[in-house]
């Protein structure tokens, strides 16, 4: 039985909450398909670890992941904290560490949801944002000077390279080549920055060459949103800069009905590094603790995962098992306008796992978009095991559950 070493980093707020939800889901597929199992070891490493240790993930943190066939990744975010400090110490040391310059985001309304957008009908939306995830305007290059005097300068540099551009480009037109349309649209704003973008543009126009069959069209920015709300159907596959796609992906998601269910995956494509999935909402301390975090976000990032290591038919069934769930409206969290909690929607994703026979029925899964692409029996969960870090607020709980299943938890 092949064995896949996930990494779990909650982080902060709804975190602690939907990746433990997330690995009872996992848990549970593997459990039904059993072909495979999982090894879930936990990070507590987030802005609980910066109050006790002044810094957000230990220095060899990295050292520690590098081993892990993906990462499951929840929220980076804490009121007390900056923001650059929660996001540069831990989301971003991961993803500029490990090289994931692709940060992939699909996005389509799912069955039972209702999307804000009057004319967009089934199968309008269905997009898959491609945002440059190690260079841009999160280089992290600039500085601040004289602080405090009335000279004081601040500088955050753009850095854009031909090779991290020519990267990011083959691999977006290689994802919409996989996809039905085979439609890409390049956004940029070269009309005001005429340097950078200037040549983003002349290296996507260099590259359109090698993929013949994928037709390419290019929009400003500020025209790619009046587009995703006008004319949803016309857009497929969108490729963006660090910032404008952070921008237009989070307007995506609330198009298709809330940031609660949008998923990302942060891929190295040569997987000389682990991958890391994650919903893309943020750490909502308002809500924390409540149960009213939707899990559907990691849910669906699992699936990323899932066809990331290569098990396409476990990511299929875990997809048809999400949509049955979202078409029911008693099943809805309250940002989506109902009253389910994150239990009972975990719960039902779980059950509806059990009771699927892993025989397709038609339902659409984003192949390709991670890897660039009955009666349940008792003990579900037996002969998988699970590293319980104790210091994990989360982990605990989260241990216990599968523990009822009848997982090995080992502590550490």
């Amino acid at each position: 039985m092949k064995t896949y070493r996930i990494a779990c980093i909650p982080g902060d707020g709804i975190g602690k909450e939907v990746i433990p939800a997330g690995e009872r889901v996992l848990a549970a597929l593997a459990a039904a398909d059993g072909s495979f199992r999982f090894d879930f070891e936990h990070f507590p490493w987030g802005g609980d670890h910066y109050r006790a240790h002044g810094e957000m993930m230990p220095a060899d943190g990295l050292d520690a992941l590098r081993d892990k066939d993906a990462i499951l990744f929840g929220s980076a975010g804490d009121p007390h904290i900056p923001d650059h400090v929660t996001l540069w110490g831990l989301r971003l040391k991961i993803c500029q560490g490990f090289d994931q310059y692709a940060n992939v985001r699909p996005t389509r309304v799912l069955p039972g949801i209702d999307a804000p957008l009057k004319r967009c009908g089934p199968g309008d939306l269905d997009w898959v944002i491609v945002r440059e995830n190690s260079e841009g305007e999160y280089a992290g290059v600039g500085g601040r000077a004289h602080q405090g005097h009335p000279i004081e300068v601040a500088t955050d540099v753009s850095i854009m390279t031909r090779a991290g551009v020519e990267r990011i480009m083959r691999y977006a037109f290689r994802l919409a080549e996989s996809r039905p349309r085979r439609h890409l649209t390049v956004v940029t704003k070269s009309n005001a920055q005429r340097h950078a973008m200037v040549m983003w543009d002349e290296i996507a126009a260099q590259v359109a060459r090698e993929f013949p069959t994928v037709t390419c069209d290019k929009k400003l920015v500020a025209a790619a949103t009046a587009r995703m709300v006008n004319r949803p159907a016309s857009l497929d596959t969108i490729v963006a800069t660090n910032l404008h796609a952070d921008i237009l992906s989070d307007l995506a998601a609330a198009l298709a009905g809330s940031l609660g269910i949008a998923p990302t995956g942060n891929i190295d494509p040569e997987r000389r590094y682990p991958s890391m999935f994650e919903p893309i909402h943020g750490s909502a301390f308002d809500i924390m603790g409540k149960g009213l975090a939707n899990p559907v976000g990691t849910f669906w990032s699992a699936v990323m995962l899932l066809e990331h290591i290569g098990e396409p038919a476990a990511a299929a069934r875990l997809m048809r098992c999400i949509e049955a769930v979202t078409a029911d409206p008693a099943l809805h969290t309250r940002d989506l306008g109902g009253t389910a909690t994150t239990e009972q929607v975990t719960r039902a994703v779980c059950d509806r796992i059990a009771a699927d026979g892993g025989v397709a029925d038609g339902s659409v899964t984003d192949r390709g978009v991670a890897d660039g692409i009955g009666e349940p029996a008792p003990g579900p969960l037996a002969g998988i095991r699970v590293v319980e870090l104790g210091q994990l607020i989360a982990g605990p709980v989260a241990a216990k559950t599968l523990a009822d299943f009848g997982a090995d938890v080992i502590k550490s």
